[in-house]
């Protein structure tokens, strides 16, 4: 595939990932297409392909950011698949695409994985800060920020693009243009301008063909591997090993996906290791220290509900690994901010200058230096913000000051964007430390107006979710305008193509987040049952009580046993014990039974949704707890007489794993969401379990006085150990073929950078691309479905219960074992790929 080498810095926890190819060209410069050559360009095919190809790659950065915090670049894929796409259309009677519409596909589709972003790192922040996620608050938030980032980065244009061309790279969008170029149709070839044409045309239109064949090979892969563990349970999701004595609950595991395998090969080995050592520090040092410590105290310790001893790995996680992650997370994202803000402020600087620099265009200016009407433009902006000043959903009704704040935030980090995005790329522009500057002083302003109420978390989240979002399409445009520039794009053509791209894909993100949000929503009741899955008989000589509780989990009769320390071969706790004297079941609380709320009935009304409806038709009133120590906040069902009868655990950032029957959830823990929160929490509010944050704070300063970034190991703190262990394999799986890279190319004296960009056009980084897709899509499916009609729950449930008892992949003793085995083939596939071996490009 043809790329260029690149000398983008390593940023410490990127945003977005993925190749990061550039080429710093001569100031004397002729686009692809001249000016006076006109070719098919905004027609509808290529409009609609690159709208759909949007929405999924914005679908399958939405699950990757929620799943880790981060997004891949979807530029460079969108490119190949169309140029695949319409070679193949072509050979069925159809005409191809000439490079333009190549260029609208491409435009169109990249304002999808912004939107994502944006979204991913600041929407879900409502639910820990104690409110619901709407529909129309989330769709508001996407649609405003990524029509403003778009609309407010046109008048940087000529300032960015033309006139600092040569000097600003701008390295995604000159590798798009080179993939274009490369396989131009032939009716493009014959009107380039001369001197972008080549003899080896044959082989570079080869070479991308077979780029296409690899990510539609890596795509379906990813597609069919994940619909066969996740969908069909053909072996377990996530092996792992619990250590007992005398290292208890320390434990191992893995989330064998191939969307986390392609992230860690693209990010590479040494942020995937750094990453990976976060998770090893909670679950190998910090759970079981708490456990080892805390094993023989008889009460809870706050924030926790119940005695450690009676904690799982999960338990003591859920009650303060996240705590003291969350506390990493915020102080790396801060850490990571005030390093940006040389950079940032090099950019203001830069593109201010660059804006007041900039020539205007003039009444009879060529066609590839059109761009939309400045009417049109500045009654675009003007009409967003009169939009949000004018809904209720955003808290900022006629609030002045709000859209002030998003008007100069917006424009601020929207120029440094653009122009950032131009000297080091997408992979590198920090926009979360652009979010993190923008609700850090957004919340400084509000408590220095007296705004610290809870309703003004949601104003300044809003704030920050516009900006985030604006800041990212900022970027991203000022991306797709230099492809159009290098190729010879008609740029409002550009323009249109991509509002077009983020208005479909914002209204399709914000349906997409709220459903994975809800099918993997959990009730859980106040007590649970946990089957006791060994032989074990009641101990000899403890009495058991008679259990006559109304909830059971059948109809069987059980007594109840008291386990008070570790001298039997259960855990302390409570267990039920069946009529044969064997111990079936753990019994879990899952809420202080004296928990009470006053004055329910001015609570609003609701039902259940989902599977767990079908068992339970009662309306219940929400409360909405917040917690008094600063602990996020916790939504309760209650009855009338104002006791909770279920915890609303949400699958976004929700802890609880399992329903109450047994099937297993899958959940989202949006690292970056949580930082937000925290943010918005710490200013406003002053309320955080800050004993367990303080701790958290502490490990990032260590981290970073040696000399380890910071954010990156925090993100890996906060994360489960089976999310970053299969990013860390994908770095091992970069890192081998970097190795057998050194060893092709050491004739050639290579600097550091230079190899990492021979890495970069490795094959293997578009099969890692296609996995992520794939993946993603598929778990996008799968999740829904856990929680969409009944027939389909009642179908996921018939095939793990036969997976339960039938397969050994799925379950058994050698369950854990078995399940590596396909992922040990994904990761032997990458490798080869990456090498060469397999799904090379033909010789020409």
């Amino acid at each position: 595939m043809p790329t260029v080498e690149s000398t983008s810095p390593t940023i410490e926890y990127p945003d977005i990932v993925g190749a990061r190819p550039t080429n710093p060209l001569a100031a004397a410069f002729r686009p692809y297409v001249p000016a006076s050559v006109r070719l098919p360009e905004l027609t509808p095919l290529p409009l609609i392909t690159g709208v759909v190809l949007g929405m999924l790659f914005g679908a399958s950065s939405l699950y990757l950011v929620l799943k880790v915090g981060l997004t891949v670049s979807a530029s460079i894929p969108v490119a190949v698949i169309s140029i695949t796409f319409f070679r193949l259309l072509s050979k069925f009677g159809l005409r191809d695409a000439t490079i333009l519409q190549h260029n609208i596909v491409q435009t169109a589709g990249s304002a999808g994985e912004s939107i994502a972003f944006g979204l991913g790192v600041t929407m879900p922040a409502i639910m820990i800060l104690g409110f619901d996620l709407e529909i129309a608050r989330v769709m508001l938030v996407a649609i405003l920020g990524g029509l403003l980032g778009i609309l407010m980065m046109i008048p940087l244009r000529r300032a960015l693009i033309v006139d600092q061309h040569g000097l600003l790279k701008y390295p995604e969008g000159t590798a798009c243009a080179e993939v274009l170029k490369a396989a131009a149709s032939k009716e493009s070839i014959a009107v380039a301008d001369k001197t972008h044409t080549t003899a080896n045309a044959a082989i570079v239109n080869e070479e991308a063909a077979g780029g296409g064949k690899v990510i539609f090979s890596g795509f379906g892969i990813g597609l069919l591997y994940q619909a066969a563990m996740g969908a069909f349970k053909m072996w377990k999701d996530t092996p792992q090993k619990i250590f007992a004595a005398p290292f208890k609950a320390g434990s191992i595991s893995a989330e064998i996906s191939p969307a986390l395998l392609g992230v860690g090969y693209i990010i590479g080995p040494r942020i995937a290791s750094i990453m990976c050592a976060g998770g090893v520090l909670a679950y190998l040092v910090l759970i079981p220290a708490i456990k080892f410590f805390g094993e023989h105290t008889t009460g809870a310790i706050a924030p926790g509900t119940i005695p450690i001893s009676e904690m799982s790995p999960n338990d003591i996680r859920g009650a303060y690994i996240l705590y003291i992650g969350a506390g990493a997370v915020a102080a790396g994202g801060i850490i990571s901010l005030l390093r940006s803000l040389p950079t940032i402020w090099h950019g203001l600087r830069g593109g201010l200058a660059d804006l007041r620099g900039g020539h205007a265009v003039s009444a009879n200016a060529p066609r590839t230096d059109q761009d939309l009407s400045m009417r049109l433009v500045i009654g675009g902006c003007l009409a967003l913000i009169a939009i949000m000043i004018a809904v209720p959903t955003l808290n900022l009704q006629w609030n002045i000051l709000g859209a002030f704040l998003i008007v100069a935030f917006g424009f601020l980090f929207v120029t440094v964007s653009s122009r950032l995005t131009g000297e080091i790329g997408s992979s590198s522009n920090p926009i979360s430390g652009m979010t993190v500057a923008t609700l850090l002083f957004t919340c400084l302003i509000f408590l220095i107006v007296g705004w610290t109420g809870p309703t003004y978390f949601v104003t300044a989240l809003s704030i920050g979710g516009i900006v985030c979002i604006a800041a990212s399409n900022g970027g991203t445009t000022s991306q797709d305008l230099k492809t159009g520039f290098l190729v010879g794009s008609t740029p409002k053509f550009q323009q249109i193509a991509i509002l077009a791209g983020a208005l479909a894909s914002a209204v399709a993100l914000g349906p997409i987040l709220l459903q994975l949000n809800q099918a993997s929503t959990v009730y859980v009741p106040a007590t649970t049952f946990v089957p006791v899955s060994s032989q074990v008989a009641s101990p000899f000589g403890v009495a058991l009580q008679p259990f006559d509780e109304k909830l059971k989990p059948n109809e069987s009769n059980y007594r109840l046993l008291k386990i008070t320390n570790s001298s039997t071969n259960l855990d302390p706790g409570e267990y039920l014990v069946g009529e044969n004297d064997q111990v079936a079941y753990k019994v879990k609380r899952n809420f202080p039974a004296d928990l009470r709320v006053e004055n329910p009935s001015q609570l609003p009304l609701e039902k259940l949704k989902g599977p767990q409806a079908r068992s339970d038709q009662n309306s219940y009133r929400v409360w909405q707890r917040n917690d008094a120590e600063g602990a996020a906040a916790q939504r309760y069902l209650v009855d009338d007489q104002g006791v909770p009868v279920y915890l609303v655990d949400p699958g976004i950032n929700g802890t609880h794993r399992m329903r109450p029957d047994g099937s297993a959830v899958q959940k989202f823990d949006a690292p970056k969401a949580t930082l937000m929160s925290y943010i918005i929490k710490g200013i406003l509010s002053r309320k955080l379990p800050w004993a367990l944050v303080l701790l958290g704070v502490m490990i990032s300063i260590v981290l970073e006085m040696s000399g380890i970034p910071s954010l990156a190991f925090a993100v890996g703190v906060y994360l489960p150990l089976s999310s970053s262990s299969p990013i860390w394999i994908g770095g091992i799986v970069r890192w081998l073929v970097d190795r057998y890279l050194r060893v092709k190319f050491r004739h050639r004296n290579l600097s550091e950078t230079e190899m990492i960009a021979e890495g970069d056009k490795s094959p293997g980084v578009l099969l890692a691309s296609g996995y992520i897709a794939g993946g993603a899509l598929a778990g996008i499916v799968i999740a829904i479905m856990q929680g969409g009609p009944a027939r389909l729950v009642d179908l996921s449930k018939r095939i793990e219960d036969w997976a339960t008892a039938k397969n050994p992949f799925f379950n058994g003793a050698n369950a854990d074992l078995l399940a590596t085995f396909p992922f040990i083939l994904l990761c032997l596939l990458l490798y080869l790929v990456g090498r060469d071996i397999l799904l090379r490009p033909k010789p020409a």
